[in-house]
């Protein structure tokens, strides 16, 4: 078998399962991939340099075609009505006819860190079909200096091959697309899908497995840090603005997506950031527009004009979920260590199409415990066939399809973390104002930033608080330079009586939802739920 690249571990492929390949490509830098990944014709340079790809038919995650393996080591820990099971035998079925499929092929191999934090970081190896998706990993996981590589051993190895279809019959799964994790054999196997995220996300769910009983806290969210150490947390579902608001010029921006919150503060899982494109401009977001503009930067699903090489990013044409990945250091203030102090912040954002939840409120932690466990946002009508009006989202824990442990272990693990280390929790709506979707208008971006900063900078604090009717959570009546009507949504409604139906039809969802909790939780997280009338 040929090997190539800078640093090829001691530790091979063989002990995985791998024979007979034509070639192994290990550690390729971001340029020895973009070149292999052009000759190969798996994507084609824009102008400015991006590497634009397409995923195909999946231009997002396949959530139903996951599976956990049900085996002894961790089925006892395992929130099973969340997680598809797959049986030993149908693993290793596919394991093996994963082998048999790769031989004779070239693979692009990367050993990598999921963590910052030396303690707690767990060393991974990925391999790969595609040398796109071998620079996609590269940029999102964090990168060992070279001199690590030649002994690199992985404690858990992801192989990802989408030109392999899955058997249903054979393997236990539901489609000829699959990807399957195995905590005793400590390895993640991908098949019949492009599209790159499903390799990150496998180890955000390997790290949420294993870092709660390390009491160390694993989260969806962003982080950044300000000039006095004073670490901020955005939780947030796609489209909540967790990656738009965290990039913040005046702060240091840890990460944009996966962290953990251990003994030592914050840390980033990741070395890079993976941004939705669609609608992106220079005016709302110049840090991550800017990345469009870049060599090295990998563009999925984003449409180019063949003929200038341009790139028309409001174009949604292949997929509304269009995504850009690159390296941290691309975003001009990020941090490069990945580590924050203890957070004095935490920031839960929801997109509320409804209308009803004001700006931003402040959460006790019991209200923090009770808002993480439910994970609210909402899509709007449009968005998604025979969507016509807002629909509730419920996500507990801002990530249900990485949380392989039961919610409440995350929920319990973070509200000890807020009362240890006194964190102020706030509740931020970046949705609908002056009425639902349809009638209302998008919460002005600027008042957004204007509540965040006087968050973050101590005063919001110290600001006059109501006490809302229907959630219970306190919400500023003054706030320098924001209009006080904004601040409260039933005011900015035409109609009082129409919002107070809407805020109970809201409620009453709340209440359904975590009604799936309420066995797990105590008494005064279930005190937390809104009022209904």
């Amino acid at each position: 078998m040929k090997q190539t690249g800078p640093v090829i571990s001691s530790h091979g492929l063989d002990a995985f399962g791998f024979k007979n390949l034509k070639a192994a490509h290990w550690n390729y830098s971001a340029s020895a991939a973009y070149q292999a990944a052009v000759e190969r014709g798996e994507g084609e340079i824009a102008k400015d340099g991006p590497l634009v790809v397409r995923t195909g038919a999946h231009t997002g995650r396949s959530a139903k075609d996951k599976f956990i393996v049900k085996e002894a080591s961790s089925a006892d820990h395992i929130w099973w009505e969340n997680s598809e099971p797959m049986t030993e035998a149908q693993f290793d079925l596919l394991h093996q006819d994963m082998m048999d499929f790769a031989e004779g092929k070239e693979l692009f191999v990367q050993d990598l860190h999921g963590g910052a934090d030396e303690t707690h970081r767990l060393p991974v190896r990925v391999v790969t079909q595609f040398a796109w998706h071998s620079l996609f990993i590269r940029h999102l996981l964090r990168r060992p200096p070279l001199a690590e590589l030649g002994d690199f051993a992985p404690q858990f190895s992801i192989v990802n091959l989408p030109g392999f279809k899955a058997d249903p019959d054979r393997h236990g799964c539901r489609s000829e697309t699959v990807i399957a994790l195995n905590f005793s054999k400590k390895m993640v196997l991908i098949g019949g899908t492009s599209y790159a995220g499903e390799t990150k996300k496998s180890v955000f769910s390997i790290l949420n497995y294993l870092l709660p009983a390390k009491n160390v806290m694993p989260m969806h969210c962003s982080v950044n840090v300000g000039d006095d150490d004073d670490a901020a947390i955005f939780f947030g579902l796609s489209g909540t603005g967790k990656t738009t608001l965290s990039a913040d010029p005046s702060r240091t921006l840890i990460g944009d997506d996966e962290h953990g919150w251990s003994e030592h503060g914050l840390f980033n899982f990741e070395g890079g950031c993976y941004a939705k494109m669609i609608n992106l401009s220079a005016e709302a977001e110049p840090e991550i527009f800017a990345t469009t503009k870049r060599f090295g930067t990998v563009l999925e699903n984003v449409v180019m004009d063949e003929a200038t090489r341009e790139l028309d990013l409001d174009d949604g044409s292949l997929t509304e979920n269009t995504r850009g990945a690159y390296p941290i250091d691309f975003i001009p203030n990020a941090s490069l260590k990945g580590v924050a102090p203890q957070p004095k912040n935490i920031i839960m954002l929801t997109c509320d199409a409804f209308g009803v939840l004001p700006p931003i409120s402040k959460l006790t932690p019991s209200q923090a415990m009770y808002h993480f466990l439910s994970g609210y946002t909402a899509k709007v009508a449009g968005t998604e066939k025979g969507v016509t009006e807002p629909t509730a989202t419920f996500s507990t824990c801002f990530g249900a399809p990485f949380m392989p442990r039961h919610p409440t272990e995350y929920g319990n693990l973070l509200r000890d973390l807020i009362a240890e280390h006194d964190v102020n929790c706030w509740l931020v709506n970046t949705g609908w104002t002056g009425g639902a979707y349809g009638t209302g208008n998008r919460m002005p971006i600027k008042v957004t930033r204007a509540l965040l900063a006087a968050a973050l900078d101590g005063s919001l604090a110290d600001a006059p608080m109501r006490e809302d009717v229907n959630f219970g959570f306190e919400v500023p009546t003054e706030v320098a330079g924001v209009d006080a009507v904004i601040l409260d949504p039933r005011a900015t409604w035409s109609d009082g009586d129409a919002f107070d139906a809407q805020a109970q039809k809201l409620v009453k969802m709340f209440i359904e939802n975590f009604a799936q909790y309420e066995a797990h939780v105590d008494p005064e997280v279930k005190a937390a739920a809104p009022t209904d009338a």
